[in-house]
């Protein structure tokens, strides 16, 4: 069973994907399990979940700080894996994708990484510090496991690199809404129309938005250029940081905000 593929079936006209982003371990893997239940149960049609690094390049300061906080309770890969089994035992329908830098990978090991996320119930990949020229290795173990491998499509990407994404993203297509890292902004997020309809044109898999997400607006907007849904990450993890010492407020906050998140998927 494809569960991406289930997932976006079962969407009508009216309905878009919401996605929360979290970093698995942050503020420790107790209250990171809580949080992670919290958003399945406000909303969320699929998860990522990030493994925590120490040097995450494609992250702003907040999903950074969530990395740091993850970190200092020494989390294992294997302790990760066996935390995701327990996920994914309670979900057996949702989508969950992991975020991870290639270097945990080539620590751990390629075939072995690929064959744990097999066994714990992964859905999907994405290595955001991977080329997709040089991406083989991994697709090679991904398609074996049955692992989807998905790549991240920037708002300035050309025709040559739109068709690569389009022929190797599987389920779905991570678009940025603007060069840089993660993070919250003032400004409205802009989609680039241009790279959304190459990607239409050259039959990509449904398409997904980061960067940025998180006033109502600002997805309704997004929306409104014909992709599939959202990815959400650094509004939801500021409020882990914001409320690190009071956990019934963090995780009354954070299902408030993924609730309204998930509301602003309706499109009627």
């Amino acid at each position: 069973m494809n569960r991406y593929k289930v997932m976006f079936n079962n969407k009508k006209n009216t309905e878009k994907i919401f996605v929360p982003f979290l970093i698995l371990g942050d503020p420790n893997l107790k209250q990171s399990i809580k949080i992670i239940k919290t958003v399945i149960s406000s909303g969320a049609d699929a998860i990522e979940l990030g493994i925590p690094f120490s040097d995450p390049l494609a992250d702003g300061p907040i999903i950074q700080k969530s990395n740091k906080r993850a970190l200092k309770n020494k989390i294992s890969i294997k302790k990760i894996f066996k935390t995701i089994k327990k996920i994914r035992k309670e979900n057996k329908k949702l989508p969950i994708g992991l975020l991870i830098y290639a270097n945990l990978i080539f620590n751990f090991g390629i075939k072995k990484f690929y064959y744990y996320c097999y066994k714990s119930g992964i859905d999907s990949v994405l290595i955001p510090d991977v080329p997709i020229q040089e991406s083989y290795e991994f697709r090679k173990y991904s398609l074996l496991n049955k692992i989807s491998s998905i790549y991240i499509c920037p708002p300035n990407a050309n025709n040559i690199l739109i068709k690569k994404i389009s022929k190797y993203s599987q389920d779905y297509v991570y678009l940025v809404s603007r060069t840089g890292v993660t993070g919250i902004h003032k400004k409205n997020t802009k989609i680039n129309i241009k790279i959304i309809n190459m990607l239409i044109k050259n039959k990509s898999a449904p398409i997904l938005n980061g960067f940025g997400i998180n006033k109502c607006t600002n997805i309704k907007l997004i929306f409104k250029s014909g992709i599939s849904g959202i990815i959400c990450g650094s509004k939801i993890i500021s409020l882990i940081e914001k409320y690190l010492l009071n956990e019934n407020k963090m995780l009354k906050k954070i299902k408030k905000l993924c609730i309204f998140f998930k509301k602003s998927t309706y499109l009627k």
